[in-house]
Formats: C-alpha cells, sequence, structure tokens
C-alpha cells in the first residue's frame, strides 16, 4: 500500500495526472470517510456536504502534504476538523451548544430515512452523544471503523495513551448509559 500511496499522492501533486489520480482518491476514500463525517454529525445531508467540502479542500491543498502522516491519516483529520466546524458554525447559528446540536442532530436521527438502524442502534447513538466530544471521536473511530491506535493518533494528534484511555472511558460510560437507562 505504501508504494501505491506514494504513487497516487505524486499523481495527485502533478497537474497533468491531479484529475484522475483525484477521482482516484475520492473512488477509495469517500465511503469510509462518509461514515466517519457521518458518526460526527449524524444527519445524510449534512454528511453529504461536509464530505464534498472535504475534497474540495484536499483538492485546493494537496501540493501542501509533506507525507508526514500516512494519506489516510490527513484525510481523516481533515474530515474531522471539516465535521466539528460545521458542528460549532451549526451551534453558533443557533446561539446553542455543541451538546444541544448533538441532541437535535439525534433527533432528526429517528425520522432521517437514510437512517437504517434499530432501536438499539438509536440506543446506542444516544449514549455516544453523551460522551465529550474528544470521547466520542475516539469511541466513533475506533469501534466502527476499527481504527488502530496508532492511525487515531496520526488523525487526533494525540499519544496513545492518551486515546487508549478515552476510549476506556467511553466504553464504561456508554455501558453505564445502557444499563440505566
Amino acid at each position: 500500500m505504501q508504494q501505491n500511496e506514494t504513487l497516487l499522492i505524486q499523481q495527485l501533486q502533478s497537474e497533468t495526472d491531479k484529475n484522475a489520480a483525484f477521482k482516484t482518491l475520492i473512488s477509495l476514500y469517500k465511503e469510509r470517510l462518509y461514515w466517519h463525517i457521518r458518526n460526527i454529525v449524524k444527519s445524510h445531508d449534512d454528511a453529504d456536504d461536509i464530505l464534498q467540502n472535504t475534497f474540495i479542500k484536499v483538492f485546493k491543498s494537496i501540493n501542501k502534504f509533506k507525507g508526514d502522516s500516512k494519506l489516510y491519516s490527513w484525510l481523516y483529520r481533515i474530515a474531522t476538523n471539516e465535521a466539528l466546524t460545521h458542528l460549532n458554525r451549526n451551534a453558533k447559528r443557533k446561539n446553542i451548544t455543541n451538546e444541544e446540536v448533538q441532541d437535535l442532530a439525534l433527533n432528526n436521527l429517528q425520522s432521517d430515512v437514510y437512517f437504517e438502524g434499530d432501536a438499539i442502534q438509536l440506543k446506542l447513538q444516544q449514549a455516544i452523544a453523551t460522551l465529550p466530544e474528544k470521547q466520542r471521536l475516539v469511541f466513533n473511530m475506533k469501534y466502527f471503523q476499527d481504527l488502530k491506535y496508532s492511525e487515531l493518533s496520526e488523525i487526533l494528534e494525540t499519544s496513545e495513551g492518551a486515546l487508549k484511555a478515552s476510549y476506556h472511558i467511553a466504553i464504561k460510560k456508554i455501558e453505564a448509559y445502557l444499563t440505566s437507562n
């Protein structure tokens, strides 16, 4: 994969190959990034918009990518930042807290035609929504996307030890929520 990734990065940074390489990049990562974003913002429409913004930002700034991290770590970091910025902007626009934005998103999740989960899935999403932002991010990325702590460390720019602690605490809080409600 490393050799393929290096080649893809070279093509993305080449004016002649950029468009074709970008199509490859989108096909490789759009679904994973969509679900990552969707886990953060809950709404299908918002996730679609944020995914599009993420790819626009990647397209505009691919020449600044230095290869200090893996390409997908860089993509996830951009997608995460775009999703969090969206939530913050939403909260500011509605003059409410980020927690209230999460509550609204959860309430809308039940009526979202793209939400295919059952009552148990909804309960899990409610439990996740009670977590602080950092724990919520770590839990979603570890539990739903099965990312390794080393990958999370690159994406979130946090030590593996801190991430393990956040994940462990998040699991305890989710278990407590699920058994008490």
